[in-house]
């Protein structure tokens, strides 16, 4: 055990009593049921999105994104950066499309916008930001580009609930984006993820991906349309869609409707303890210049500005003596280009430019958990022993 974990309990007493509550309450269902529905109205209302399918995790949720769009643009290229979670590359995979991998802004370790830029191609069907650690990807250079051009813009905000662009929260920007409610996350629902969009369509086939392909859970309109033209099918039955079984339940959107709450006060308090420790780390050793604004941290970054192999070294070591758990490569264990899996699928991916920046976060790079009962003195008193350490030469 750790005193200092990279995921900290998010559960209270208080969602367990609500779950408890739930649990005896005579005749309840538990399967998806009137909670998930609840859940999802809470949960657009506090995004500022018209429509929420509420799933079983953010890589579904990245699943149901890539089939979506699929079936709105067919196959071709689809920007993004290999840093996040294999499921942010491997539904494009498989659904036939090719990532395009672009380097990051470190200013706020998500795509760089001049990169999307330039490894735009007539076969572009969409850019893929995926928000890193809680900051926003989103540029109005990059905003207007793929306006003029037509491109679908995708939002994966796993890791940055409540981050905001132009004061507005993101995951509201493209066509459609994703939350993760997984433990430690800014919330959690135990397991759970989103699908958002303020598109009726998108919202269909979302919810007819997220169960099986099935009409029923559609629109009327489109179950009208599915009636009048298979006559001769059962419209409980009817697959309109190559869809899985991706369904929460009843338990999870408990879970989540307490814990949305508190989720404001919860993100004010991880931007207080990043202030913090941005400014108690020695910027001559350490990056300190992020992009804080809008931004609704999830992880406390921490990367060498120097290629200095001793001193990182030295700094996983100090953290190691002080039971600091850290997660080497920051977010989603670093590089995705550089992971096994996608042996499997050369030729169908390709890169465009080069990968300097996520390089150096992958070999230089890690951060630590982000958590509200942090205080200001444990995280200064641990960044004058990282500065302490990766300064020391003897």
């Amino acid at each position: 055990m750790y005193e200092w974990p990279l995921i900290n309990d998010n559960i209270s007493e208080d969602d367990k009593d609500k779950l408890v509550e739930f649990i005896r309450t005579p005749g309840v269902r538990f399967t998806q049921h009137e909670n998930v529905r609840k859940f999802e109205e809470e949960w657009s209302t506090w995004l500022g999105s018209d429509h929420t399918t509420y799933v079983n995790s953010g890589a579904s949720a990245n699943w149901i994104m890539a089939s979506i769009l699929k079936e709105l643009t067919g196959p071709g290229e689809v920007i993004l950066s290999p840093f996040g979670w294999v499921s942010d590359v491997v539904p494009f995979l498989v659904h036939g499309f090719k990532p395009v991998f672009v380097d990051v802004d470190m200013h706020n370790m998500s795509s760089s916008t001049d990169a999307i830029i330039e490894a735009i191609t007539e076969d572009t069907k969409a850019v893929l930001m995926v928000h890193i650690l809680g900051f926003n990807g989103l540029t109005e250079k990059l905003m207007n580009t793929l306006d003029e051009k037509g491109i679908m813009l995708i939002e994966d905000c796993c890791e940055s609930h409540g981050a905001t662009f132009n004061g507005r929260k993101i995951g509201t920007f493209g066509a459609m984006s994703n939350f993760s409610f997984y433990f430690g996350h800014h919330m959690t629902t135990i397991e759970g993820g989103t699908v958002c969009t303020n598109d009726p369509g998108i919202h269909d086939l979302a919810r007819m991906f997220r169960s099986h392909g099935m009409t029923r859970e559609a629109s009327d309109a489109t179950q009208d349309h599915f009636k009048k033209n298979y006559p001769d099918l059962n419209p409980l039955f009817t697959f309109a869609v190559p869809g899985f079984n991706v369904r929460s339940h009843e338990l999870c959107a408990v879970m989540g409707r307490n814990q949305l709450k508190r989720l404001d006060s919860n993100i004010e308090k991880r931007c207080e303890n990043f202030d913090t420790w941005l400014a108690a780390l020695d910027e001559n050793i350490f990056i300190t210049g992020f992009s804080t604004e809008g931004s609704s941290n999830f992880a406390l970054p921490l990367i060498l500005k120097d290629k200095d192999e001793s001193a990182f070294e030295r700094v996983q070591n100090l953290l190691r003596k002080e039971s600091v758990e850290f997660r080497k490569g920051t977010a989603g264990g670093g590089n995705q280009y550089r992971q096994p899996y996608l042996e499997r699928f050369k030729g169908n991916y390709r890169v465009s430019g080069n990968l300097n920046t996520l390089d150096h976060i992958h070999d230089y790079g890690l951060y630590v958990g982000n958590h509200t009962d942090l205080s200001n003195h444990q995280i200064r008193n641990i960044c004058h022993l990282l500065n302490t350490a990766a300064a020391d030469k003897s």
